[in-house]
């Protein structure tokens, strides 16, 4: 070949590994050792590792920088600043170039051992393979009830039917990625929409295991809000209930308009007085603002895709210059 001929692109990566990363210095190093292990060693066949970036403000994007130099099959999205987790998934899923996408969390609870399991279930035809968190050490009673009670309850309001114990750490299958890459809503729970997508699918069972080292980035305020995304993008039972509570109370109004009545004519003197009636309106107006808050959710949910900005914004996209093909959405 000439000294100055161009170099042909590299090959397309079989498996593209997406990893969110927000203030996770002390683990990247170990994230990529553990990942090229199993790749390397036990795959055996091209793939990447897309590394984005969520607005971290510790050292964690000087030292992608870094894997990159050091292994260019280590790809990194760099946000202008934070937009949220799932934000990030979906950045990682429209620059992953791979025949198959593996949405792991970059803190090493979810083992990239586990990257095998999922790959065979992907070959044996399935196009969504999710894993099953058959235990989850080094998490509290407390969490571990409200996240069985949080997929229960889902799946009996909801249309979709999200398996129990799973989290993100899935494996999609290019068909199945390029259907989540048309989905452009801002509340995102990937989780749900990568359900409702349908194409075969299937899970595969795993001890989740403690964090490798720092601080979770989900406390009690990012779980509720997680929460209330899930609920609001699949469900209208929160506006219904505010539905039936109004009847309900307006049934019970009746019937108390009636027993009254009742006893005034027969002379008892236990309604006389304005307690009751203080009570009464309180009540009232306490379920009229929670109906209001119940819209407001949905209404705030609306305006957010009316404005219709894009998903996120990059800074920096480093490892993508020699591919033919960039990302199609924002």
């Amino acid at each position: 070949m000439p000294e100055n001929a161009p170099s042909s692109p590299p090959p397309r990566p079989i498996l593209s590994i997406v990893a969110p990363v927000y203030n996770e210095e002390a683990i990247l190093h170990e994230l990529y050792r553990r990942v090229s292990q199993v790749m390397d060693a036990q795959f055996g066949e091209p793939w990447e590792l897309v590394l984005v970036n969520d607005g971290s403000w510790d050292r964690s994007y000087e030292i992608m920088l870094e894997l990159h130099e050091q292994d260019p099959r280590v790809h990194i999205v760099n946000f202008s600043r934070n937009f949220g987790h799932q934000i990030a998934i979906t950045a990682g899923m429209d620059y992953a170039q791979g025949q198959a996408v593996v949405i792991i969390d970059a803190d090493l609870q979810d083992p990239p051992e586990v990257i095998l399991d999922l790959a065979a279930k992907w070959r044996e035809g399935y196009e969504v393979v999710y894993a099953i968190r058959r235990e989850r050490k080094g998490e509290t009673w407390f969490k571990l009830w409200t996240a069985k009670m949080f997929y229960r309850i889902i799946n009996k309001i909801t249309g979709v039917n999200i398996p129990l114990d799973t989290g993100d750490f899935r494996l999609l299958d290019r068909k199945a990625v390029d259907a989540l890459r048309q989905i452009r809503e801002h509340h995102r729970f990937m989780r749900g929409l990568s359900v409702w997508i349908g194409f075969r699918q299937t899970g595969v069972t795993y001890v989740r295991e403690e964090r490798f080292a720092g601080e979770t980035k989900y406390p009690l305020r990012k779980m509720l809000k997680f929460a209330m995304d899930g609920i609001t993008s699949f469900s209208y039972l929160p506006l219904q209930l505010a539905t039936y509570m109004g009847f309900t109370i307006a049934g019970l109004s009746i019937l108390g308009i009636i027993l009254t009545i009742i006893l005034r004519l027969s002379g008892s003197k236990a309604f006389y007085g304005q307690a009751t009636t203080l009570v009464m309106v309180l009540f009232l107006g306490g379920i009229q603002l929670i109906s209001l808050g119940i819209i407001g959710e949905y209404l705030g949910r609306i305006y957010d895709e009316v404005k219709n900005r894009p998903l996120y914004i990059v800074d920096e996209a480093v490892g993508f210059e020699k591919r033919e093909t960039g990302p199609t959405y924002r």
